[in-house]
């Protein structure tokens, strides 16, 4: 059966399956309540689940805007005055042969109302993407989704009376997703149980880090790409434990299996197997072979193409790109194309206030804010001196201050900065006194100036890329389903 073309195009977008799962409490039934959604007879099914939230208690339940969300496209109408003619009347249209581009979830789809859509995120990245790297973050960017470091699913449940140090975050932090790795399927559903307290956004799956210490002794991360039906079954469980949408980051295929049919086959067996609807795709295959996590990022070539092909072949999942991707005009080129969200990872670590400083107004539309460096520090300052000590010796500030080592990239008195910084980590016990000592380096016209013009991408790589794409995957099924 093809998956481009249908006989009969699916009731409703994902996100609206999505939104039944979560929201309307059949979570717990994913394989049974996807299938039969989309099997003969689904829309009566759709239209039970609907009859569930009309019950505007149970709506209101999942917090305060959520009576009035009854699609899952970006427009809403309120539960009141919800029509079956006009929604037929909707599919019938969505359902029409003319090309789309296939439609962004609404924010209400994650757990609070209020969020924008997923279009640009900052990669989960092991001993970078940590509690005080986010808080600098979110005060540069306020709409970029946020990525925890990937926690093993053992530590987690082994550190049960300790969480908090493992997964606790300020509520400014929101959106935020949860990257948890395992192949252990209890220790999957006791993380994310243990997890809930913590309301993250999102909760991803990690099958995509070729680190020899998780892909080998581990055995999870990209190597997991080689058993999508342990996958499915581990969404599955991951899904069953939690109230918010689930999602897998994962590489385009793994040594020699990188065809893009073998690709298609894992998107395929997972998203028809479990509640899986949102794919993160780094554009290059893992190699674990014994090269490193860095070499994994460069030697194995991108193929854009691969991920382009998935947005074709299926157009009722969403898929975030990721991979090579430095800056916001090579973000934007990649939405431009089709994307429906782009995950930045070393660039946003290495060169933040270039790089997230112009995602709200660049990606997101709002208006400038003219914050500077200076206002970020203030606040990061305020927000060190509550985290110092903590867990008794830890955090220090070289802990709390190491993501504010990029903050001034490429700008004058950066060089003297960090050897002030260096310096500094060595005595100062505060925060206070560690920018007392070290922001002499920076010039104040640097401390004082808000973001500047985006720094500039190479040639758009995306330019070309539907010229490029693979020919159309078609899918065994039946082989698929007990493979």
């Amino acid at each position: 059966m093809s998956r481009v073309a249908r006989a009969q195009p699916r009731w409703l977008h994902w996100a609206w399956n999505n939104y039944i799962r979560h929201r309307g409490g059949l979570h717990l039934k994913q394989q049974q309540g996807t299938k039969s959604m989309r099997n003969d007879g689904g829309h009566e099914v759709i239209k039970k689940a609907i009859d569930k939230l009309m019950e505007k208690a149970h709506i209101c339940s999942y917090g305060e805007g959520n009576e009035r969300i009854v699609t899952g496209q970006h427009d809403t109408i309120d539960i009141h005055t919800f029509s079956w003619e006009e929604e037929e009347a909707a599919i019938a249209a969505s359902s029409s042969s003319a090309p789309r581009r296939p439609a962004m979830v609404s924010a209400r789809n994650y757990s609070h109302a209020s969020y924008l859509p997923p279009y640009f995120s900052v990669a989960p990245m092991m001993e970078w993407t940590d509690v005080h790297y986010r808080t600098m973050a979110r005060l540069i960017s306020k709409h970029a989704w946020l990525y925890t470091e990937m926690l093993a699913a053992q530590t987690i449940v082994y550190q049960k009376d300790n969480l908090d140090r493992f997964l606790y975050f300020p509520p400014e932090q929101h959106p935020i997703v949860l990257q948890i790795g395992g192949s252990n399927l209890e220790n999957l559903a006791k993380a994310t149980q243990l997890a809930n307290i913590y309301k993250y956004d999102e909760i991803n799956f990690n099958c995509g880090c070729p680190s020899p210490r998780v892909a080998g002794h581990g055995c999870f991360g990209a190597r997991l790409m080689l058993d999508p039906k342990f996958v499915a079954e581990a969404m599955s469980v991951i899904a069953a434990n939690t109230d918010v949408p689930v999602s897998v980051k994962c590489r385009i295929g793994v040594d020699d299996h990188d065809s893009y049919n073998e690709l298609c086959d894992f998107i395929y067996k997972v998203s028809s197997q479990s509640p899986t609807r949102h794919f993160i795709i780094h554009s290059r295959k893992a190699l674990l072979n014994g090269i490193s996590p860095a070499e994994n990022r460069s030697i194995p070539p991108l193929k854009y193409e691969y991920f382009y092909g998935l947005l074709r072949d299926f157009p009722d999942l969403r898929f975030t790109i990721n991979g090579g991707i430095n800056t916001i005009d090579e973000v934007s080129a990649a939405r431009k194309a089709g994307a429906h969200g782009v995950m930045v990872g070393r660039a946003a670590f290495n060169n933040p206030w270039n790089t997230l400083g112009h995602v709200d107004t660049a990606i997101y539309g709002a208006p400038s804010s003219s914050v500077t460096r200076r206002q970020i520090l203030k606040e990061f300052e305020a927000y060190g001196e509550t985290v110092l000590g903590k867990y008794g010796l830890k955090p220090n500030v070289r802990d709390v201050a190491k993501p504010l080592l990029s903050l001034f990239y490429a700008q004058p008195g950066n060089s003297l900065w960090k050897r002030k910084a260096d310096a500094a980590f060595m005595h100062c016990k505060t925060m206070k006194s560690f920018f007392e000592e070290t922001l002499v380096a920076i010039p104040d016209f640097v401390l004082d100036a808000p973001v500047g013009a985006p720094p500039l991408g190479s040639k758009d790589p995306f330019a070309n890329i539907h010229s490029l794409l693979p020919p159309p995957y078609e899918s065994r099924e039946q082989e698929l389903q007990y493979a």
